[in-house]
């Protein structure tokens, strides 16, 4: 009975952990592109005194680094393949760092940075609770 409960416990993690990262990779690919395609109705004088004239970097960033950490993290972790976990914690710390930079950049400007940090926590925490069931 107790390992039933544990092994319902360790799919429920790894599923949500799953589902989380590939949300996140979602919303990177889809961010990234818009940026890298203009980000029409985004302000370019959000961007004075950073090191971008317009969002086609900061796009790519997001694309690849961001969404593509969290896509293989996704993968890995669904598929159980070693190293799942550590990817997980990877695209967290990432995602963190890279909200803490654009908002140090542009400032507060939407909902989806307090969300999008929120998101990376969880990641961060249930990485750490199927870290547990591996061991």
């Amino acid at each position: 009975m107790e390992t039933t409960l544990k092994q319902s416990t360790e799919r429920l993690v790894r599923y949500t952990l799953g589902f989380l990262l590939f949300v996140l990779a979602l919303n990177a690919f889809g961010g990234g592109y818009y940026g890298m395609a203009g980000a029409k109705d985004v302000p370019v004088e959000w961007l004075q005194g950073s090191p971008f004239k317009d969002y086609f970097i900061p796009g790519l960033f997001l694309f690849v680094v961001i969404g593509g950490t969290a896509f293989f993290a996704a993968v890995a972790v669904f598929m159980r393949r070693s190293g799942g976990v550590k990817m997980a914690v990877a695209s967290g710390i990432i995602t963190l760092l890279w909200i803490i930079v654009q908002v140090a950049i542009i400032g507060y400007v939407s909902w989806m940075q307090p969300a999008t940090t929120a998101a990376a926590l969880v990641i961060l925490l249930l990485a750490w609770r199927l870290s547990r069931f591996e061991h």
